[in-house]
């Protein structure tokens, strides 16, 4: 009887192992990864240049067999080709206009982005009044000394005519088709490389770009307030603006590799990957 025992005891705890393995099994494959599958094309924006590849990276995590193949040719192109339906998302780094709104084109904010002013490294001049920074760029104010600097002459730099961070930028200081640019430049590396190897300029750049730069250019307060997350969540910064994931039509009515890029995006580790990068976060 002893021994009966013994075997009936062993016998009860394998039944239990097995019954335990067949739970972890099913634990397994209820935590199988997304199985949306396909591409999804995005083109404008190349300020969201580094969002665009972060998200590229990350979105395998959750939609291992999803690809996002995106393009930075400028705001504007983005709009149209989304319009147009040649890519599934149009990046923007401007509010849309009432005419594009007007074409069904749908403004999903996804993070927002200050614009910071950058100057050489020799410049002496730390801040400018909003009206100054205008002031300057539609060349009514033409020399540094007459904001407090050295007696030096403005070289005034800024991005191409399709670039949405102009769009920002002149949109806020009302200064739309008024600016004297010495050059156009369409990248945002080129502005910052621009502005380091030349005396007496001054540029516009997205403020995640600043901490990779502050080593070849200096940054300027505006009014008093320094470019930074916090002023920008506080809205005492003034120059900022949206970064924009355009659809043609709502999000719901769009592919289901569309829609996850979204989800994505909505989720903790996509918000993760927008504060990654310097974004903040919209509030909803």
């Amino acid at each position: 009887m002893k021994k009966l025992g013994t075997l009936l005891l062993v016998c009860l705890l394998s039944v239990a192992l097995v019954g335990c393995g067949g739970n972890d099994e099913k634990d397994t494959a209820s935590t199988s990864t997304n199985d949306v599958s396909g591409k999804v094309t995005l083109e404008g924006s190349t300020s969201m240049e580094k969002l665009m590849n972060a998200l590229k990276e990350s979105i395998v995590e959750d939609y291992p067999q999803l690809s996002l193949e995106p393009q930075f040719t400028g705001s504007g192109a983005g709009i149209k080709a989304v319009a147009s339906g040649s890519a599934d998302i149009g990046n923007s780094s401007r509010a849309l206009t009432e005419e594009e709104k007007a074409q069904g084109i749908v403004e999903n904010i996804v993070a927002i982005d200050g614009i910071a002013m950058i100057t050489d490294k020799n410049n002496t001049v730390k801040n400018l009044t909003k009206e100054q920074l205008a002031n300057i760029y539609t060349g009514q104010i033409s020399n540094w000394k007459e904001v407090g600097g050295e007696d030096q002459k403005i070289v005034v730099v800024g991005r191409e005519a399709a670039s949405g961070t102009r769009g920002a930028f002149e949109e806020i200081l009302d200064v739309k088709d008024k600016c004297k640019y010495a050059n156009e430049l369409n990248e945002t590396g080129a502005v910052v490389a621009k502005v380091q190897e030349t005396k007496g300029a001054i540029g516009y750049v997205s403020l995640d770009i600043v901490a990779d730069s502050k080593d070849k250019v200096n940054t300027l307060q505006l009014d008093g307030v320094v470019a930074s997350e916090a002023t920008i969540i506080d809205g005492t910064y003034q120059l900022q603006r949206p970064f924009v994931m355009a659809t043609k039509g709502e999000i719901k009515d769009q592919s289901e590799q569309v829609q996850a890029v979204f989800q994505f995006i909505n989720s903790e580790k996509g918000q993760e990957v927008i504060k990654k990068v310097k974004l903040i976060i919209p509030s909803k």
